[in-house]
């Protein structure tokens, strides 16, 4: 049985199969498709032409753009989003001959990471909490928490905070501070980076969880 809560909104070009769930809130635009066994949580918002198959589970809060297809095997944890176009995979290695549907190789996108326009995720990896891929990068390897990914193949080139804002000049202790949202940044140790101000499994405060610089203004400073 089809589960869409009474304040979903799903468009009339738009196809919820019997036994998928969407949540209180969620906006699905035209020309979708959510397949049966599909779980979308509350407050998420799908643009035109995008597919979620079944066995995918998503969070609340997530927002995905314009034509893009959520493949089983794919975990989205709350307030991810994804950009247009952006490519999910859900095996490494497919043959049109070789039937791997039980082999579906498993990826999970972890709380408030951004994947950005037609960038493309390879299966069977891990996008840490608040990662930022850049648009068109290609993504093969796990990414750790906060890290900025660029290129082809997508490498390291720093570290973002969960605003968006590229971290930078450390003090003498080691501490970076997001230029827009003031909170503070520190790599633990190699590879890990955490906010001194704010859990990672916190929301954000009301008061800064809605944008009011333009990120140009900020980079300038």
């Amino acid at each position: 049985m089809t589960k869409i809560a009474e304040t979903a909104f799903v468009h009339t070009s738009s196809y919820v199969d019997d036994g998928a769930a969407v949540g209180e809130y969620t906006k699905i635009w035209h020309f979708c498709h959510v397949l049966s066994g599909a779980q979308i949580g509350n407050r998420c918002s799908f643009g035109q032409n995008c597919s979620i198959a079944g066995g995918v589970q998503i969070g609340d809060n997530v927002k995905v753009q314009n034509n893009v297809s959520i493949y089983e095997g794919t975990t989205i944890e709350d307030d991810v989003f994804l950009g247009p176009s952006c490519v999910l995979t859900n095996v490494t290695n497919p043959r049109s001959q070789v039937v791997r549907r039980s082999l579906y190789e498993k990826t999970l996108l972890r709380r408030g990471c951004s994947v950005g326009a037609n960038a493309t995720i390879v299966c069977g990896i891990t996008i840490g909490r608040y990662a930022f891929i850049a648009a068109g990068a290609v993504v093969a390897k796990d990414v750790p928490d906060y890290a900025l990914m660029v290129g082809v193949p997508a490498r390291q080139k720093g570290w973002m905070s969960r605003h968006g804002h590229v971290l930078a000049n450390p003090d003498a202790e080691g501490v970076m501070t997001c230029p827009e949202s003031g909170l503070r940044y520190r790599e633990e140790e190699p590879g890990l980076l955490r906010c001194l101000d704010l859990d990672e499994d916190a929301p954000l405060p009301e008061k800064m969880a809605v944008g009011s610089v333009v990120y140009d203004e900020l980079k300038q400073k």
